[in-house]
């Protein structure tokens, strides 16, 4: 009984006591935001964040619904975010494949670019990528802010499906196209159906990518198109702050992303487990 009791304490300080205080710092600063945005307008500054439900109120809410255009400014991510998910998944399978299949000069040194491009701040793309962009007169457009995400994205999420293609045996490549499958076919009907996990695995990190990017969508965004993580910095006035306001915001802003991720969750944590592990 000692033991038992010994190994209970023992787990409790090591292992649960360490998790729980590892998820108070990390949820916290959203529990606090959550609370902001229901307490009074009038009384965030006086009284501080209200803890008591009854004090809470919607004011904040209703005043970015109906006095701003931030569900337009939702829109606009969704487009961009789903547009580099179609991109971004398009482009990384079938390269992602192409390095996992074959072999070829230079394999390795493109896979380690492809590494070496993360290290860079994105903050050094922005100008080329702007001076492009004007040149094509995509500035302002959804198919800009796509395709800048998309560079950020792709390089990464070739790694991914890189390991969950090489997860699967080469033989049921060979099997279907000597069956009568062409390389497309035996990918489209073969590979892609096996890596389903990998493939909401990648998805879903190349959608929050985009959603949740700024400094393209500032730079390359205007007022035509203004995605929400904008539209959250235009809520900062010159001289005050409207902390209900822009507290609201980042609930409203964060809820597609969580709810995306509750609902896949098990595919997710599926693809990254099996990414983890060939053969």
């Amino acid at each position: 009984m000692m033991v038992t009791r010994s190994s209970l304490w023992h787990r409790i300080a090591l292992i649960h006591l360490p998790m729980l205080l590892i998820a108070v710092f990390a949820l916290g600063p959203y529990l606090w935001m959550a609370l902001t945005s229901l307490t009074p307008p009038d009384d965030i500054v006086g009284r501080g964040v209200a803890v008591d439900p009854s004090a809470w109120t919607g004011a904040s809410y209703e005043r970015l619904f109906g006095r701003t255009s931030f569900l337009l400014n939702m829109g606009h991510s969704l487009i961009v975010a789903l547009g580099t998910v179609a991109v971004g998944l398009t482009l990384s399978v079938t390269a992602a494949y192409a390095f996992s299949r074959f072999r070829f000069a230079g394999r390795r040194l493109l896979m380690v670019q492809f590494l070496v491009i993360n290290m860079f701040p994105v903050v050094l793309l922005i100008l080329p990528l702007f001076v492009l962009m004007r040149r094509l007169g995509l500035l302002d457009t959804h198919i800009a802010l796509i395709i800048a995400n998309a560079t950020v994205a792709i390089p990464f999420a070739i790694w991914m499906m890189t390991s969950y293609i090489d997860a699967i045996p080469k033989s049921l490549d060979e099997a279907a196209m000597t069956d009568g499958c062409s390389r497309l076919g035996a990918l489209w009907r073969v590979i892609l159906p096996l890596c389903g996990p990998g493939l909401v695995a990648t998805g879903i990190y190349i959608f929050i990518t985009a959603w949740n990017e700024y400094l393209y969508a500032l730079t390359l965004g205007g007022r035509s198109v203004r995605t929400m993580t904008v539209a959250i910095q235009t809520l900062i006035g010159e001289y005050q702050i409207e902390w209900g306001l822009l507290t609201a915001g980042g609930v409203v802003g964060a809820l597609p992303a969580t709810i995306l991720f509750l609902l896949v969750q098990k595919r997710l944590i599926g693809g990254l487990t099996q990414g983890a592990v060939k053969g």
